[in-house]
């Protein structure tokens, strides 16, 4: 303002040069301000820069201690490994001093004891050498003794040593042959006690691991009538439903006096359970004529063959024999429909294979062979009452077509012995097939038949020459024969006995064996008065 009020007062060309002058002065403030501000700039920088520095100068100081205090950690750590290690290497060293120290001693101890042992052999083996002198001396003194003996022997007995060695030879020759004669008879005696010993092992415990039944099946042919009205009307007008009934299941209905029964009878075992169950059912249902029978009839044997397949399945998985054919696994299944003397021949074949199985193991067989040998041995008495011929003939030429094993088919025609036997599993077949129809309550038998057969037995024995007495016994599986000893010897005993079996094999029928056996004793009494 002040400036201004003196421009405007001075003339023009003062005015211009206060203007520069002005100008000047402005720029020389202008100047100054940025110089000010410059250094003040400047120093602002410094004063940053000194500060990161001393920052820069502080963390690298702060790293230094650090990585110093690490470093001291690390050597330490270090330190303490190397002392633990050197500690147990010192424990090591001395352990592996203690071992041979030991080892040192025990190395002086059998140093010792060798030294002492080398002293006692060479002790010894001078023992050794001076009794080996006198026995030298002494086999040479007695060679001159025998010398001299045999010579005086050759002098007295006016032989040559030819003839006195053959002499000699002869005679133990026949020494020699006495004794291996007797060696040889008492190893066939022991063989002989050995075998029947095992074999009486190996049946006994064949018997004792299998639990078999102890009563057999039965097949029952009488069907209940609940009342005599049923009876007539099973008859039918005239007779027709029993026609019709009979005609249509093959089996023969007897309608009798006897309460509440009607009794079905037919040869074929299959054929009379069909009938039976039909008459069951006709019964049960009520209505009977011949229309209706014919339906049940036919509707039941269609059931029938069914149950007859799936017990021949069953069959084969109880006693674990696979690969059977359908037609044997029918047949199978029939012979559950079958008895022998009371006894289930289905079961008896069950029972039989694995009697079979067991003393085949035993003996040291293959006991799936004689499973399945035991188990198809009966097999032809399916249908023995259709075909002609003996149950194993027609049992083994079933199994032929089927393509069994030849052990198979031998076992199954040779178990009751009508041809030899060429494997060992058919008298293991017989033997089983014996032990099940013979052991306690195999089979049943009634108690006239029983006695009738005992008295068959004891009637064949007395029937021969010499016999004094004879008796039953064992359930008529042996019979005792006592002979007179005056009239009948050693030889003709053993006669009687084989003679006795071979009628007993042909007149009689019976499960199992018959064992003869026949005694022969002198009795020498005399009385002291």
């Amino acid at each position: 303002m002040g400036l201004y009020c003196m421009v405007a007062t001075v003339p023009l060309s003062g005015a211009i040069l206060l203007g520069i002058v002005a100008l000047l002065v402005g720029a020389g403030a202008c100047y100054g301000l940025s110089l000010l501000l410059g250094q003040s700039r400047y120093r602002a920088a410094q004063m940053a820069a000194e500060r990161l520095l001393n920052e820069t100068k502080e963390k690298s100081e702060n790293i230094v201690k650090a990585a110093r205090l690490e470093a001291k950690e690390e050597a330490i750590r270090l330190k303490e490994e190397l002392e633990s290690e050197a500690s147990a290497a010192r424990t090591e060293l001395k352990e592996t001093e203690r071992r041979l120290t030991k080892r040192e001693d025990n190395l002086e101890k059998k140093l010792d004891a060798l030294s002492a042992q080398e002293r006692s052999l060479q002790s010894q083996e001078q023992r050794l050498k001076d009794r080996e002198e006198k026995l030298t001396a002494k086999d040479e003194e007695l060679s001159d003794i025998l010398g001299q003996q045999r010579d005086q022997l050759l002098r007295i007995s006016g032989m040559g040593v030819e003839e006195a060695k053959e002499l000699l030879l002869s005679r133990i020759e026949q020494e020699v042959e006495h004794e291996a004669a007797t060696i040889v008879e008492n190893a066939i005696s022991n063989a002989k006690e050995t075998a029947e010993e095992k074999s009486r092992e190996i049946i006994l415990t064949a018997v004792q691991r299998y639990a078999a039944e102890h009563t057999s099946d039965h097949t029952v042919s009488a069907v209940d009538i609940p009342s005599d009205d049923m009876k007539g009307r099973v008859i039918g007008r005239e007779g027709r439903n029993i026609r019709a009934f009979e005609k249509a299941t093959g089996v023969d209905v007897i309608v009798d006096d006897t309460p509440g029964v009607v009794v079905v009878s037919a040869f074929d075992p299959v054929r009379r359970e069909v009938a039976r169950l039909s008459m069951e059912k006709l019964i049960q249902d009520g209505r009977i004529h011949p229309a209706r029978i014919e339906e049940i009839v036919e509707q039941t044997r269609h059931e029938v063959e069914k149950q007859i397949v799936e017990i021949g399945k069953k069959a084969g998985m109880e006693a674990n024999v696979g690969g059977l054919h359908r037609k044997q696994i029918d047949l199978l299944g029939r012979l559950n429909f079958r008895t022998s003397y009371g006894q289930n021949v289905l079961r008896h074949s069950i029972e039989v294979a694995y009697l079979c199985q067991i003393m085949a193991d035993e003996l040291g067989l293959d006991g799936t062979i004689a499973r399945r040998c035991g188990l198809l041995h009966d097999i032809g008495k399916a249908v023995d009452h259709e075909v002609e011929g003996g149950h194993p003939e027609i049992g083994a030429d079933i199994c032929k077509r089927f393509n069994e094993r030849p052990e198979v088919l031998n076992a199954i025609a040779g178990h009751h012995g009508d041809i030899p036997a060429t494997s060992p599993y058919t008298p293991l077949v017989a033997a089983a097939d014996a032990i099940s129809a013979s052991r306690p309550g195999g089979r049943r038998e009634s108690l006239e038949r029983y006695i009738k057969r005992l008295e068959a037995l004891e009637s064949i024995a007395n029937e021969f020459e010499g016999v004094k007495q004879s008796y039953a016994i064992q359930a008529g599986r042996e019979v005792r024969v006592i002979v007179d000893a005056n009239r009948v010897d050693d030889c003709m005993a053993m006669k009687i006995a084989r003679d006795i079996a071979k009628r007993i094999e042909v007149e009689m029928t019976y499960p199992g064996e018959v064992k003869v056996t026949l005694l022969r004793e002198v009795r020498a009494i005399e009385f002291a008065r």
